[in-house]
């Protein structure tokens, strides 16, 4: 009798080309269906939440795959974590209903965005966190982050080269917060565009250096200019923290999501 198994997967993606598997390079989702196939004795795959960029985390992707395989469902995340590199762990394998869908049947997401805000960047953060040497004001770019709560076209929070066509996200959860050297970025949402947390990190960042204005958010709402925000912030910094289900409590301004252990 087949199932379906559902896994949360946690990843450094600093050594892959992203989460989903592309001829120039090593990644996540082929590193996890070798694991898989060697389990269970032949070809199988899987079928992410998220197709998280080169260099980019994650601490909730949600995966999962169908398979004839009597092993317990909860001794899948045991046997794979014997298996996988130790830059790949699962935190967590269950049976799923026949209907649910990683991708298609999620409903949410948070990522945490962190930024090392030093004037040298640390040995232990290099892969985790982008860096930024002068020194960020942390209520101004929470001040900006608050914009971004609602439904809005983010058309303009789009890199190229992303394939979405329709561009009206929710976001649920949007804070800046800042202690001991890190300033963190978490957003929720119901989706997100391609670079589009990036995006909103870049400009962001240039708002707290006081290089940017907050009424540069809402120009580019109104507008769709991408030219009207920051850079896209490097990868190494984001992290998928979690994806959410139906039946499972959405963030909101008066339930923040977390707390994540990063």
């Amino acid at each position: 009798m087949t199932r379906r198994i559902r896994l949360t997967v946690e990843y450094d993606g600093s050594a892959y080309c992203g989460w989903q598997r592309q001829l120039n390079g090593p990644s996540v989702q082929e590193e996890l269906e070798k694991a898989l196939s060697r389990l269970v004795g032949g070809p199988l795959t899987v079928t992410g939440a998220s197709r998280t960029d080169a260099g980019v985390h994650a601490l909730g992707q949600t995966v999962h795959f169908d398979t004839e395989s009597r092993i317990p469902a909860e001794k899948f995340s045991f046997a794979l974590n014997t298996m996988l590199p130790p830059d790949i762990r699962i935190s967590d394998s269950r049976e799923a209903a026949a209907d649910f869908h990683a991708r298609f049947s999620a409903c949410g997401k948070t990522y945490i965005y962190r930024i090392l805000n030093r004037p040298h960047h640390g040995a232990l953060q290099r892969n985790t966190h982008a860096h930024v040497p002068l020194p960020l004001d942390v209520g101004r770019m929470d001040a900006a982050a608050r914009l971004f709560l609602g439904e809005h076209d983010f058309r303009a929070f789009m890199a190229a080269g992303g394939s979405s066509k329709t561009f009206l996200r929710t976001i649920y959860f949007s804070q800046v917060t800042g202690e001991n050297g890190e300033v963190r970025f978490t957003v929720s949402g119901n989706g997100f565009l391609y670079n589009m947390v990036r995006i909103m990190a870049g400009t962001l960042i240039e708002i707290g250096l006081n290089k940017r204005e907050t009424s540069d958010i809402e120009a580019a709402f109104a507008t769709g200019d991408r030219l009207c925000l920051g850079v896209t912030a490097p990868a190494c910094g984001l992290t998928l923290a979690r994806v959410y289900y139906p039946g499972e409590a959405l963030p909101s301004v008066s339930s923040p999501p977390g707390p994540f252990l990063l």
